[in-house]
């Protein structure tokens, strides 16, 4: 491993993308990432630099959008590595599962052809545990890497979306990959600190408890983001992680009631205004059929969706914080950078 290889990290406004490079970037390596317009790239130096990092010439740009082969071959070009985590963002308009999966899956095949095309010895895919879990209504163990997404189940648009992308990647690489290698990464819900008003799904689930909203009765998995970082890195260079699968969490499953308990005791009197109350399946699933954001929570309603690192940890070494500590670091930072306000 050079440390002064070149890295692509696609999609540079993104949570995950931005710790990544603070990761790479204080390892050593060069990074260079891509945005949808150039005047963004102030906004990502602002979050780089609120992470602890001036990135100066050692991080540079490219404008590409997933949607059009234009900037590609000029965003690989010279790269050792690309870290894959940019996803077609949905405007609110969508009215087909279509509009939903072709931009993933288009997206996915664009950047592997371009990493195939520029000599890249190894993509990173950020996928989502939700090409994992979606559609199965119980199982007996926790989810592994070896599980896919139930797609004739009760999936939402976003999660067949990222299952049928990364099957797309998969497909491309064992069918005309050439010499290109491919790990993909299946993070939970991802917490810790964020870096800016432009963050995770995620994250607004810790916004909406420290502001006092009762919890649905849903159970997730959580990891914080700088170690959602730390295992793309391992997976970029490790022998072991060519052509797997890996599940990012930090421990068990939690119900969010549970989570929105670790708020109250670990922050006192910042988090008073955080309910424990549970608000019932039957208002959430009446609530969903004017609130189009609700519609995602209403399969999970009820399901366990336990899920196992323990590939990760034993394959590549990867030891994730306590899930408590991504909890709190995630409010903290809200708090911090005045986040809670209403959008």
């Amino acid at each position: 491993m050079n440390q002064e290889d070149l890295v692509l990290v696609t999609g540079g406004t993104g949570f995950i993308a931005q710790h990544c490079i603070l990761a790479l970037l204080r390892d050593g390596y060069r990074v260079r990432t891509t945005i949808r317009a150039p005047e963004r790239e102030m906004e990502v130096r602002t979050q780089l630099a609120t992470g602890g990092m001036k990135a100066g010439e050692r991080l540079s740009f490219v404008v590409a959008d997933l949607t059009a082969d234009a900037g590609w071959a000029e965003a690989a070009a010279g790269c050792s590595y690309v870290l894959h985590g940019a996803s077609p963002t949905p405007s609110g308009a969508q009215t087909r599962e279509e509009d939903w999966i072709q931009p993933a899956v288009e997206g996915n095949l664009r950047v592997l052809r371009a990493a195939r095309a520029t000599g890249v010895k190894r993509v990173v895919l950020t996928s989502a545990f939700g090409a994992i879990c979606a559609g199965h209504t119980s199982m007996q163990r926790p989810f592994d890497e070896t599980d896919w997404s139930d797609l004739s189940g009760k999936v939402w648009p976003y999660q067949k979306s990222k299952t049928l992308a990364e099957r797309a990647a998969w497909d491309f690489i064992a069918r005309e990959g050439g010499g290109l290698e491919l790990s993909a990464i299946n993070p939970v819900a991802v917490l810790g600190p964020v870096l800016g008003a432009d963050y995770s799904h995620s994250i607004r689930m810790i916004k909406s408890m420290l502001t006092g909203q009762a919890s649905p009765q849903v159970n997730t998995c959580v990891v914080d983001v700088r170690d959602v970082a730390d295992l793309h890195l391992r997976a970029m260079t490790h022998p072991a992680a060519s052509g797997q699968r890996f599940i990012a969490t930090a421990g068990a499953s939690m119900w969010m009631v549970d989570i929105a308990k670790v708020l109250r005791r670990r922050l006192g009197n910042v988090a008073g205004q955080v309910s424990l109350r549970v608000l019932p399946n039957w208002l959430v699933r009446l609530a969903s059929l004017k609130n189009p954001s609700l519609k995602g929570i209403t399969p999970l309603l009820g399901v366990n969706l336990n899920a196992t690192s323990d590939k990760a940890r034993r394959l590549l070494g990867w030891t994730p914080r306590p899930r408590e500590d991504a909890i709190v670091a995630a409010a903290d930072s809200l708090i911090k950078l005045g986040l809670l306000k209403p959008a």
